[in-house]
């Protein structure tokens, strides 16, 4: 937990630091928009709590007498809501709407390593969500230079499309990693 605050933390300071600033990357479809840094760093915190996921016994965990995928999704939006904190309390003293991009952004990513965590396991769930953003940049740009209604990352912070595209993320990933038993841990048990 000290790590994931750390984290956490850490993401807010660099991206209010540096996140308003432009990576080049060239858009594959559409024209390209504005890819700011703070677009990819947000992904660190969903990055490392799918680190913490994969490093306890599956075997052990999917029989222990407490329901660890609920104290798992509970770590989630622990860490959702700790940075919907940190981003309201940057806008508040005035570092402008960049907090509250940041804070959408890590909601939304940890929304996906919900989702993408007990369908394909942790390792490929991350390299999943590194996918997103690079995703999202090259062909997530409508012809006009508008964000696609399904590049969320990319929409401004007050965006209700960005916005309503995260909490449906975050939705369907605690509702995937409430009910989905991963796949790796059912080909365990019955090799067993």
């Amino acid at each position: 937990m000290p790590v994931l605050v750390g984290v956490l933390v850490g993401t807010f300071v660099v991206g209010l630091l540096f996140g308003d600033g432009e990576l080049p990357v060239p858009a594959l479809r559409g024209q390209a928009g504005h890819f700011l840094i703070a677009h990819v760093i947000t992904l660190l915190p969903a990055v490392v709590l799918l680190h913490g996921l994969g490093r306890g016994d599956l075997r052990t965990e999917t029989v222990a007498g407490r329901w660890l995928r609920g104290l798992d999704v509970g770590l989630a939006l622990t860490l959702a809501t700790a940075g919907a904190t940190c981003g309201s309390l940057a806008y508040a003293v005035g570092q402008g709407v960049l907090g509250l991009l940041l804070a959408r952004n890590i909601a939304g990513y940890l929304g996906l390593a919900l989702l993408f965590h007990p369908l394909v396991g942790h390792r490929p769930a991350a390299a999943a969500l590194a996918v997103v953003p690079l995703l999202c940049s090259a062909a997530g740009w409508h012809p006009d230079g508008r964000p696609e209604p399904w590049a969320w990352p990319l929409h401004p912070a007050e965006s209700p499309t960005g916005l309503a595209a995260v909490a449906l993320t975050l939705l369907a990933g605690t509702a995937c990693a409430l009910l989905r038993r991963h796949p790796v841990t059912e080909l365990r048990i019955l090799a067993g």
